[in-house]
């Protein structure tokens, strides 16, 4: 049974004892094994062996990475630094076509691209012909579906007037907006400040280009938000009329991201403020919105692409979250850029400089990854449709694998108890069903699965489950 798209929070629900009992540090699944799992033995040679080894005629899907950005806000979680410099942005747009034309003469073929994703950083901070250039070089080498998405990130407070133009030659027909949130001081505290009328004027510039569809990024448990406050910038948001609105948990993480630390501890909202949070943005969405909620933190408009890849169990999971892309090979281009073959996941290297140099010796940019064995690629799928579904069949699935379920479903019954008994989710010894009320906790329950996750050091690797 499909979960409702009612409040997932049940008024009867001890928020405090379920955030104790599970608000762990779990991944956020958008691959598997995860990132922290991949290692420098796979390289630069793995990689070209893998390219090679695609079968013929393998559907394709593109990222490109852009690390810069002209200001850098302080909750930010990318891989990005402020550089200005016209000439440094041109020289990486250079080494994009030199990566492109790299991967392009290993597949030796033109394959079929269905989805490219122009992500950051702030993708727009590359010159407006260097941005057509890269897109006309990725058609030149590799042949595109008439219906292709094109998709691109954008800052509604830096968007110049060459980029802006770029939109209609590049073929965009999706951008994604971050909002993050409308309230002054909480804008303040994390050094964004952009206003609605910013955002607005952004939105209807790139639809009066042509532009389709519109995505929209919202943050909860940032400094100085209130329950209060998130719910109205939803709601603000709700006259922008987006198709899509991706619902992101701050992620605070000074050991890895160092700027972070400049936000004090006592500004950040608590576990049970966080879930409050969650949920108030849920009921506007929904409630006022009409629109449905996807996986953990998605939602989507009923007559969206993604609304209905949700209803027939088709919605996919990648490093850019829920996706209609059922490509079996992701190409990452650009620093610290992820790809996904049927072999594996590759990762660039993580800066600018480093990738720079790579490209400039005539390598492949490959640093690390991690080769995917039959067990993985079982676990991922289940992983998968939890994070997708809110259930999975597990005998099911183990059955398309070829693999015995028993192990699997023992997983399931032990590791089940706890939910089960605080009406989180359901098991009838196959399936798996996660409660709406358990929505907030679904990766909790994907992990059930991860044999990895054990596997720690002694700094935290991931961000709290809620």
């Amino acid at each position: 049974m499909t979960a409702t798209t009612d409040a997932p929070v049940a008024a009867a629900l001890d928020v405090e004892r379920l955030i104790a009992r599970y608000d762990g540090r779990v991944p956020r699944y958008t691959s598997y094994p995860t990132a922290p799992h991949f290692t420098p033995a796979v390289g630069p040679s793995v990689y070209a062996r893998w390219l090679k080894d695609l079968p013929e005629e393998t559907p394709l899907s593109i990222y490109l990475h852009v690390p810069f950005c002209d200001r850098l806000c302080l909750y930010c979680g990318c891989n990005t630094s402020v550089v200005r410099l016209e000439s440094s942005h041109r020289h990486y747009a250079d080494m994009l076509l030199s990566e492109i034309d790299a991967v392009a003469d290993l597949i030796g073929r033109r394959a079929a691209v269905s989805h490219v994703h122009w992500g950051g950083g702030t993708a727009t901070s590359l010159p407006g012909d260097c941005l057509v250039a890269v897109m006309d070089r990725l058609k030149r080498r590799f042949a595109f579906r008439d219906d292709a998405e094109i998709a691109i990130e954008l800052d509604p407070t830096s968007l110049p007037d060459d980029r802006r133009d770029a939109l209609g030659p590049m073929g965009v027909t999706r951008i994604s907006l971050g909002v993050q949130d409308l309230e002054p001081a909480v804008q303040r505290a994390i050094g964004r400040m952009q206003s609605y009328e910013e955002t607005e004027a952004c939105a209807e510039t790139a639809r009066s280009l042509g532009v389709g569809s519109l995505n929209l990024d919202l943050i909860y448990g940032l400094p100085l938000q209130t329950e209060a406050g998130v719910a109205e910038t939803a709601r603000r948001a709700l006259d922008l009329k987006a198709d899509r609105v991706a619902v992101f948990g701050y992620a605070h993480v000074p050991w890895m991201k160092k700027h972070q630390a400049l936000i004090p501890d006592e500004q950040l909202p608590g576990p049970a403020e966080r879930y409050a949070q969650l949920n108030a943005i849920h009921r506007v969405l929904v409630e006022e919105g009409g629109y449905v909620a996807i996986g953990l933190d998605h939602y989507a408009l009923p007559s969206d692409e993604m609304a209905k890849s949700a209803a027939a169990r088709r919605l996919k999971r990648s490093f850019q979250g829920y996706t209609t892309d059922a490509a079996p090979a992701l190409i990452g281009f650009g620093a610290s850029s992820i790809g996904s073959l049927p072999q594996g996941y590759v990762q660039n290297a993580p800066t600018a400089a480093a990738y720079i140099k790579e490209i400039e010796a005539g390598r492949l940019a490959t640093v690390r990854g991690v080769a995917v064995n039959p067990d993985d690629r079982l676990r991922r799928d289940l992983i998968e449709r939890v994070m997708c579904d809110l259930e999975v069949d597990v005998e099911a699935v183990a059955a398309e694998h070829g693999a015995d379920p028993a192990p699997l479903t023992q997983v399931a019954a032990e590791g089940l108890e706890k939910f089960i008994e605080d009406g989180l989710a359901s098991w009838d010894g196959r399936r798996i069903v996660v409660s709406e009320s358990g929505r907030p906790f679904v990766r909790s329950v994907a992990a059930l699965f991860d044999v990895y996750l054990a596997q720690t050091t002694d700094k935290p690797r991931h961000s709290r489950a809620v």
